[in-house]
């Protein structure tokens, strides 16, 4: 199969086999980038955000990575916008494309899987894949552990809690939990006199 055919197939959802030799080695040059990253210092602010930019397909300003963090394609299709937080240990899996919205915040070990492999066991022996774009609104908030699988949008505002699954797309302004993540209840009033449990917020909202 041609280099461009196997390309357009990986960006357009279709089936591939991701042991191409061309693609593992593109793959290896930019996770060298990944293992770069990891190695700066977490002082060294300035470098961390040339790298990003280096080696994400978009990222905004104000971008912030705890590491480590892992992407098995260096954010070669990984779009962020400003102000983005990730905790440590976010993982990308970034073979189809990651768009995530202004202001979003990752707890510890969030995982954005964009890649999948089909059920048919002959089709997996040859390692085949698809993938699918992931959508994350502006200023979500992914509680700690996180998995967000392939085809998913999460709409703005909305909170998932920690260790959800989410395998389905999510509205916006909703606060959704568990396995597989299921809407709990929207976003309302009550929120904006608490911020957790009984405890009032006691800070002006800016």
């Amino acid at each position: 199969m041609e280099y461009t055919e196997m390309i357009e197939r990986m960006k357009g959802g279709r089936l591939y086999y991701c042991s191409d030799e061309r693609l593992q080695a593109e793959q290896m040059q930019r996770m060298d980038k990944v293992f770069a990253f990891n190695q700066l210092p977490p002082s060294h602010l300035e470098e961390k955000a040339a790298l990003l930019r280096e080696m994400f397909a978009e990222i905004g300003e104000n971008c912030y990575l705890e590491t480590p963090f892992f992407s098995n394609w260096g954010g070669k299709h990984v779009h962020f916008g400003n102000g983005v937080y990730a905790n440590f240990n976010l993982t990308l899996v970034d073979d189809g494309d990651i768009y995530v919205g202004d202001r979003v915040m990752m707890g510890p070990n969030v995982v954005l899987a964009t890649a999948g492999h089909p059920v048919e066991p002959e089709l997996r022996r040859n390692v085949a894949q698809f993938n699918l774009p992931i959508h994350i609104g502006a200023n979500v908030w992914l509680g700690a552990g996180c998995i967000v699988l392939p085809g998913v949008t999460i709409g703005e505002n909305s909170v998932i809690g920690a260790g959800s699954v989410v395998t389905k797309d999510i509205p916006a302004n909703v606060v959704a939990v568990g396995n597989p993540c299921r809407v709990l209840r929207p976003i309302g009033p009550r929120d904006r006199e608490y911020y957790y449990r009984d405890r009032p917020i006691d800070l002006e909202l800016e």
